[in-house]
């Protein structure tokens, strides 16, 4: 008797804990609303024809005193496959802490444990020796299922054939206002919001979602480009700096500009720093960005994350070219 109660009871709680998991994994609650598996199919809402996209507003008629250079420094496009689920920026020293696959460009070693010494003794992908590390949330395909061992690393129904990006441009650019002063070394920064799609606000969303042939065009959703135009997101860093800090958990320490290229009040221009991605896409392949598992790979979520490792001489040079009106390349 004793054991039959016993063997009653090992059913009953594997029962139990069986719905748990089912329930935990084929769906989730956000906002009162029911959502299904983050392995699945990006809803057909997510997405939007570029053509009814309006014009976005076109940056700032630069001033007399404007810092109007920009300068593209070459890093590649992570034809070395640099790819891991850490985010140094925001969860250092905690491996596998983004719940999601980032995409690098630069600094070659970087990962949770990196140290500022360990990015300076580091190689770089950039021609010019930049050890800085430029990293962002890797786009897939979802029609297609990875091959490659680092393509499942990730889970939280981060599924699907990562897509490498066609090209990757990192440019930095000047203020319209007035000149720009050097960033300091090992500063950290991101820009976007990973959790826009719970977030009770869209005060920190930065997504910008395009396609090559409407350059004055930009969406917080996937967009659908017209055949032989490239899917594009634009990823703008903040570049008001408080002259204190190179790190702050509320993002205190950079901050946007205003409208009109102004820097808040105690802040200090320095380069804005953009990075550029286009992917060669046919019309209605279906696409998700990697995200935390709650964030159900909304396109909102798309962010990016910096360190600047560059010397004070290298960012000099930067400095010099938006200063003087230049257009660099290095």
């Amino acid at each position: 008797m004793g054991k039959e109660r016993r063997l009653l009871t090992v059913i009953i709680c594997l029962l139990l804990g069986g719905g748990l998991v089912a329930a935990v994994l084929g769906a989730t609650v956000v906002d009162g609303r029911h959502h299904a598996s983050p392995g699945g199919p990006v809803p057909a809402r997510e997405y939007v024809d570029i053509a009814d996209v309006a014009p976005g507003p076109q940056d700032p008629r630069p001033g007399p005193d404007a810092a109007t250079g920009t300068a593209v420094v070459e890093c590649g496009r992570n034809e070395e496959a640099h790819y891991n689920q850490d985010n140094l920026v925001v969860s250092p020293g905690l491996p596998g802490g983004a719940h999601h696959t980032h995409a690098y460009v630069g600094n070659l070693s970087t990962d949770a444990r990196s140290t500022d010494a360990s990015l300076a003794a580091a190689a770089t992908t950039c021609r010019g020796g930049d050890r800085s590390t430029y990293y962002w949330p890797v786009l897939r395909r979802t029609d297609r299922q990875g091959t490659r061992p680092f393509e499942h690393a990730a889970g939280h129904g981060n599924a699907g054939e990562i897509l490498a990006p066609a090209a990757v441009t990192v440019r930095f650019r000047g203020n319209p206002v007035g000149k720009v002063v050097p960033m300091p070394r090992f500063l950290r920064a991101i820009t976007g919001d990973a959790v826009a799609f719970t977030a009770r606000s869209d005060a920190d969303v930065r997504a910008r979602w395009g396609c090559s042939g409407s350059p004055d065009r930009f969406t917080t959703k996937y967009p659908k480009c017209p055949r032989g135009e490239r899917l594009t997101r634009t990823l703008d860093f903040p570049s008001c700096w408080n002259g204190l800090d190179t790190e702050h958990e509320d993002r205190t320490h950079l901050r946007f500009p205003a409208a009109n290229g102004v820097c808040p009040r105690g802040t200090f221009a320095v380069p804005q720093l953009r990075i550029s991605l286009a992917y060669d896409l046919a019309p209605g392949v279906p696409i998700a960005l990697d995200s935390f598992p709650e964030q159900r790979r909304s396109p909102k979520t798309d962010h990016a994350m910096f360190v600047n490792v560059m010397t004070d001489e290298q960012m000099a040079g930067i400095v010099g070219c938006l200063n003087e009106g230049r257009d660099c390349r290095g």
